[in-house]
């Protein structure tokens, strides 16, 4: 019986040379001359921090596109809020999701069944869901629903087995 499984995941090593990038660009620019903007990359968190709220949402942008410049997508960002720091500064915390959850597995549960392909089951194992069928085409029909549709989450294909 085909199978697949639906994951969410983040490629780190891609993020850390985005937030490098975008580090060296902001030391760079003139824009960001003497405002201490700054990416620090820590265990699924990024912090980010300037001399005041503007520069803050500048570097973040700035951030956004290195990040899809390298094919991570900016699903998988989940900012925090804008917090005041001492002397007018502001930082931010950015938390990267990854893996799938017991609310998006549902909701891709649901989606399956609402395709109405006959033969078509999913069923969620941990951070992943498992989708199988009959025939490899309604597989291959479930991968383009799922790439056509909108979902909080990056999804990616993997594990495809006749």
């Amino acid at each position: 019986m085909p199978t697949f499984d639906v994951v969410s995941e983040i490629d780190l090593q891609e993020v850390r040379n985005a937030v490098d990038q975008a580090n060296r660009e902001a030391s760079t620019r003139f824009d960001f001359k003497n405002t201490d903007a700054v990416i620090e990359f820590g265990d699924k968190e990024l912090k980010l921090s300037a001399s005041t709220e503007d520069r803050l949402r500048a570097l973040y942008q700035l951030l956004e596109e290195k990040l899809v410049k390298r094919s991570v997508s900016l699903k998988s960002l989940e900012p925090g809020k804008i917090e005041e720091a001492s002397q007018g500064a502001a930082r931010q915390k950015i938390v990267l999701k990854a893996g799938i959850s017991q609310e998006v597995g549902k909701q891709i549960n649901k989606m399956v069944k609402e395709m109405g392909v006959k033969n078509l089951t999913s069923s969620i194992q941990g951070d992943q869901v498992r989708i199988s069928g009959k025939q490899r085409d309604d597989l291959q029909r479930a991968i383009a629903f799922f790439k056509e549709s909108d979902i909080s989450v990056p999804l990616q294909f993997t594990n495809f087995r006749d």
